[in-house]
């Protein structure tokens, strides 16, 4: 392995797992890192549009270890049976959690807009649109929106508090709410949590909510986007699985302090920072597209 290829990949997992949960775009952050020339992965194209998908993989792992409780719903239970002596009068069983089964059960709803739009349009989407102007623009767009949505919510008592209170029909205005993630810089996480307050969630069970979410919508792109490269290239060439690998662990290392902040934030804070945050990152890239060609 290359020492420099392997210092980008560990920095991109870093912004992966900085940027996969706070609403401001993983995929945006990863598309310009890499278009910085000192910053460029040095592999084909096909690998880094794979690799910027598949390193997510790291980040929702993160989130099955940080909430399992929340998401697992078979438990074991020990329960006392009358006149059984054999087994000592205890006997121990796997039940499922109903809460949590339905839980599962509209977070698949949600995922169902974006799957059906995603597997329809992916390639058109990546032809035309993961480009730094339109990164940029998405950026501003939905900073400005999460700026005004804040401002209408303040002082107001969004009445959905729990994921157990958010409705099927709920989870299908999330869910459509999360195809505005499928063109670069808008954030997946973002967009959702935008749908959800809009809705009245509360911000944590929104972007609770969203976290769940993430689990079968990135975990179905990665494996989409895996097979598709491994059809078309042949498999992996040189140190790239190594670095894909790499790039992951270090995405699910970050993501466990990055869910941990959000969580802890959302609890006392609204989201106009990350709003003015993503309308300062656009100005900036749009500034950097602007100013060498006027200064030629």
């Amino acid at each position: 392995m290359d020492i420099l290829e392997v210092l980008k990949v560990i920095l991109l997992g870093i912004v992966e797992g900085i940027t996969e949960w706070l609403p401001v775009s993983s995929t945006g952050h990863l598309l310009l890192v890499d278009a910085i020339p000192a910053l460029t992965l040095n592999a084909s194209e096909a690998f880094k549009e794979m690799f910027f998908v598949v390193i997510q993989l790291g980040a929702i792992l993160a989130v099955v270890v940080a909430f399992w409780s929340k998401l697992f719903p078979f438990k074991r239970e020990t329960v006392a049976i009358a006149n059984e002596k054999e087994t000592g009068g205890i006997q121990k069983r796997i039940i499922a959690d109903k809460g949590i089964l339905t839980l599962w059960g509209k977070v698949l709803v949600a995922c169902l807009p974006a799957a059906v739009i995603g597997i329809l349009f992916d390639d058109l989407l990546e032809e035309y649109l993961h480009t730094p102007l339109v990164i940029s623009l998405t950026l501003i767009l939905y900073g400005v929106a999460f700026i005004v949505v804040e401002k209408y919510n303040q002082n107001k008592e969004l009445p959905l508090k729990t994921t157990a209170e958010i409705s099927y029909k709920h989870a299908l205005i999330i869910g459509a709410f999360q195809v505005l993630s499928l063109i670069p810089g808008t954030s997946r996480s973002g967009a959702t949590i935008l749908g959800a307050l809009l809705i009245g969630v509360a911000r944590p069970a929104g972007a609770e909510f969203t976290f769940f979410l993430a689990i079968p919508v990135m975990a179905g792109a990665s494996a989409i986007k895996l097979l598709k490269f491994l059809l078309e290239s042949g498999g992996f060439a040189g140190a790239e699985i190594g670095y894909l690998f790499i790039g992951s662990l270090v995405a699910f290392a970050v993501s466990l302090v990055a869910i941990k902040f959000l969580m802890k934030f959302v609890q006392k804070h609204d989201f106009t920072l990350f709003g003015w945050y993503r309308i300062a990152l656009g100005a900036v890239v749009i500034a950097t597209l602007i100013l060498p060609p006027f200064f030629a």
